[in-house]
C-alpha cells in the first residue's frame, strides 16, 4: 500500500514506521542492524533516558544518548515525572545538540516506574501531564516532541483520549498509542479499535501512530487500514527479526493499486546466524569489551532461533557463550541450511504475560486532578534504560 510520509516536525519518515524504545534492546548496535535492513528508512528511537540521569550526566546515560553518524534523525525517548526536570533535560538536548527529536514516555508499565507515578500511570493526573508537556515543548524550542502512551491504567481508568487532547493542546507533534492498559502489561490482545478512536478524536494535523501486536509487515499494513492511523510503532515484533524493517519498506512502498503478496525476508538459518554474530560483534564494539558484548547478546539468542531446529542443549550453550569465537563455533554446529520454519517462527516474542495489579503511589487514583501525592523531583528515577 502507498502511505504518505509520516511528518515528525521537519522530518519526513518513510515508510511511516518507528522502532519502539525497548530497555536493553534498542541501543546503538540494534538500531544499526534495523537501519541497515531498512536501507536507512524509518525512525529508530533510543532506549528510555531518564531526565534526572541526563541532567546529572550519569555515565551510562551519556553513553546511551550517543548516536552513530548515519542516524538521522536522532531520536531520544525521555522519561520523567517532574516538569522542571523534564524541561531541563529537553533544553539540555537542544543546547548540546544531542538529538533531533524527543519522545516522552507515558507508556511504561513496569512497577519501578509506575510506583513513582511515571510511565503509564502518569496520564491519570491530567494537570501533571499538561505541565510536563508544556515544559518539554517550551524547552524544545521548535524541536519536535512526541508522546507514547497506553490506553490507561486499567479498564476503569482509561486516559488515552484525554491525554491525546492535552498533548494536541500543548503543541506535541505526534502521539503513539499502545492498545493495552498498564494492567494488561503485554498480555492479551492489543485493542486496535482504541487506536482508531484516538485517530478520530485528534486534530488531523497531529499524526497518530499505532502500537501493539505487529509481528509482521502484513500486521502493520492491516493496522493502518483498519484504524486509519498515520504510522506504526514496532516493538517486540522485531526481537530477533531486525530484517522486519526491510519487509516494512516493501509493504509501505508498494505502488497504489498493487497487491502486495508478502514476499518477505525468509532467511535461512545461515543468514540468521550471520546476523546474530554481527549483532554480538557490534555490541562488543559499542561496550568496548567483546566479552560484555557477547554476554549482553545472550538474551537475543532465543528470539533469533525461534522456530528453527536447534536442540535444547545447543540452544543453552549459545545462551551462555562468553566470546565471539565461542559463539561462532557454536553457530557453526547448527544445520545452517535450514530454511525459514513453516511454523513457529512468527508471532509473539518477548514478554507476553499480563498483570492484574498496577503498582501505584499511595492514593494515586483518589483524584485525577490532585497531583500532590508521589510526584516531584524526589520521584525521578536516577538511571536510564528502563
Amino acid at each position: 500500500m502507498t502511505q504518505p510520509p509520516l511528518r515528525i516536525g521537519p522530518h519526513a519518515v518513510q515508510p511511516p514506521v518507528v522502532l519502539a524504545p525497548m530497555a536493553g534492546i534498542t541501543n546503538a548496535p540494534f538500531r544499526t542492524l534495523c537501519r541497515e535492513f531498512s536501507g536507512g528508512q524509518g525512525l529508530f528511537v533510543s532506549e528510555m533516558i531518564t531526565s534526572r540521569a541526563l541532567v546529572e550526566r550519569n555515565e551510562k546515560t551519556m553513553r546511551l544518548v550517543h548516536f552513530d553518524a548515519g542516524e538521522v534523525p536522532r531520536s531520544i525517548q525521555l522519561y520523567g515525572v517532574d516538569p522542571a526536570t523534564v524541561g531541563k533535560a529537553v533544553r539540555m538536548i537542544v543546547d548540546e545538540d544531542l538529538a533531533d527529536h524527543v519522545d516522552l514516555n507515558f507508556g511504561c508499565p513496569v512497577p519501578k516506574v509506575t510506583r513513582k507515578g511515571g510511565g503509564s500511570a502518569l496520564p491519570y493526573k491530567r494537570p501533571l501531564l499538561r505541565a510536563i508537556l508544556r515544559e518539554a515543548v517550551a524547552g524544545a524550542d521548535g524541536m519536535p516532541v512526541t508522546v507514547k502512551m497506553r490506553k490507561g491504567i486499567d479498564d476503569e481508568h482509561l486516559t488515552y483520549l484525554d491525554a491525546g487532547r492535552i498533548a494536541a493542546e500543548e503543541g506535541v507533534t505526534a502521539v503513539a498509542l499502545h492498545g493495552r492498559t498498564a494492567a494488561q502489561h503485554y498480555g492479551g490482545t492489543a485493542d486496535w479499535d482504541a487506536i482508531a478512536r484516538l485517530r478520530d478524536a485528534m486534530p488531523p494535523e497531529v499524526p497518530v501512530l499505532g502500537n501493539g501486536d505487529i509481528w509482521s509487515a502484513d500486521d502493520a499494513v492491516r493496522m493502518v487500514r483498519e484504524t486509519g492511523c498515520d504510522g506504526v510503532v514496532v516493538g517486540r515484533g522485531c526481537l530477533g527479526r531486525p530484517w522486519l524493517f526491510g519487509d516494512l519498506v516493501k509493504a509501505f512502498g508498494a505502488a497504489s493499486g498493487d497487491v502486495y503478496e508478502g514476499s518477505y525476508a525468509r532467511p535461512r538459518l545461515r543468514e540468521v546466524a550471520d546476523t546474530m554474530l554481527r549483532h554480538a560483534r557490534l555490541l562488543g564494539e559499542w561496550l568496548e569489551d567483546e566479552a560484555h558484548g557477547v554476554i549482553d547478546f545472550r538474551k537475543h539468542v532465543a528470539w533469533y532461533t525461534k522456530g528453527f531446529s536447534v536442540g535444547s542443549d545447543l540452544r543453552r550453550k549459545l545462551a551462555v557463550a562468553s566470546s565471539l569465537d565461542e559463539l561462532a563455533a557454536l553457530l557453526g554446529e547448527l544445520d545452517l541450511d535450514q530454511p525459514w520454519p513453516a511454523e513457529g517462527a512468527d508471532g509473539p516474542r518477548g514478554r507476553t504475560s499480563g498483570r492484574n495489579r498496577v503498582v501505584l503511589p499511595d492514593g494515586w487514583l483518589a483524584d485525577p486532578y490532585d497531583c500532590a501525592a508521589g510526584v516531584g523531583a524526589e520521584a525521578e528515577l536516577d538511571t536510564s534504560g528502563g
